[in-house]
């Protein structure tokens, strides 16, 4: 069985077009990359949780953000590595300086011994279509594609 994951876009209608909000990972691994780096708020679910709660409790553990408004389905897709992610967009307008992530432990500098803890995402930012096209990561690009459709 292929893992899941599911996730919100959160999107927002600016002066010269529409922008959506992108959260990027935390952690050492990713600290120095920006482009194809980004994602939207996600994370993993068992076969008895349903995408849509799924998706709500994920972007409330990745952002401190809750969300209560109605979800417009974005479908899913299967990422390179297999992992199935559905997704949903949200018209809204959160203010990235308020995002509050929760942290997980890994062990750095590897082989060190020494647990360190890094928040699971360090910073989100609104994007326009073209740019966030260019920050995502290509297997979430498509969700972009069917946003602009949908809009």
């Amino acid at each position: 069985m292929p893992r899941r994951s599911a996730g919100i876009l959160p999107f927002r209608r600016a002066a010269d077009g529409v922008e959506i909000l992108l959260v990027h990972p935390g952690g050492p691994f990713w600290q120095k990359r920006d482009s194809g780096a980004w994602s939207i708020a996600k994370g993993e679910y068992d076969e008895d949780e349903q995408p849509e709660d799924a998706a709500r409790r994920e972007f409330l553990e990745e952002t401190g953000w809750t969300v209560s408004a109605k979800l417009i389905p974005l479908g899913e897709i299967r990422q390179s590595s297999g992992k199935l992610v559905t997704a949903f967009a949200l018209e809204a307008d959160f203010d990235p300086a308020t995002l509050q992530s929760n942290t997980f432990e890994m062990e750095w500098p590897p082989r060190s011994g020494r647990m360190s803890a890094f928040p699971e995402v360090d910073r989100a930012a609104w994007f326009s279509l073209e740019e966030a096209r260019d920050k995502l990561i290509t297997g979430q690009r498509l969700f972009v594609e069917r946003l602009q459709r949908i809009l």
